[in-house]
């Protein structure tokens, strides 16, 4: 069974900075894309930034030039840093991963708590 870990949520000024940090744990061939996504209360979740196996970085428009994803290969894990929080960063932040076990398949992690106070 594969799982994933989030750390790293916290209560934050507008401004600050905090680093999400997600780590898979399992049996593990391998793992293809990994990202990080959001949901706001009332909101549809939504993806923040990918990255692939070869570093192929993704981010939605809202947090480009604020936050920075990065993955270490060899401890199967992802980061998300984000810097110049604002409050609509508010929300609940999920890692996602597509991992090879007998096949490959994709799991979420159960999401850490990110709150910007204004």
């Amino acid at each position: 069974q594969v799982q994933l870990v989030e750390s790293g949520g916290g209560l934050v000024q507008t401004g600050g900075s905090l680093r999400l940090s997600c780590a898979v744990f399992g049996n593990i061939g391998g793992i293809e894309n990994m990202a990080w996504y959001r949901q706001a209360p009332g909101n549809q979740r939504e993806m923040v930034a990918t990255v692939s196996r070869l570093n192929s970085i993704k981010y939605v428009d809202s947090v480009k030039g604020r936050f920075a994803i990065s993955r270490d290969n060899t401890k199967n894990e992802v980061y998300l840093q984000m810097n110049s929080l604002k409050p609509e960063d508010t929300a609940d932040y999920y890692c996602n991963a597509d991992v090879w076990t007998d096949r490959l398949r994709n799991y979420w992690g159960q999401g850490t708590q990110v709150t910007v106070s204004s």
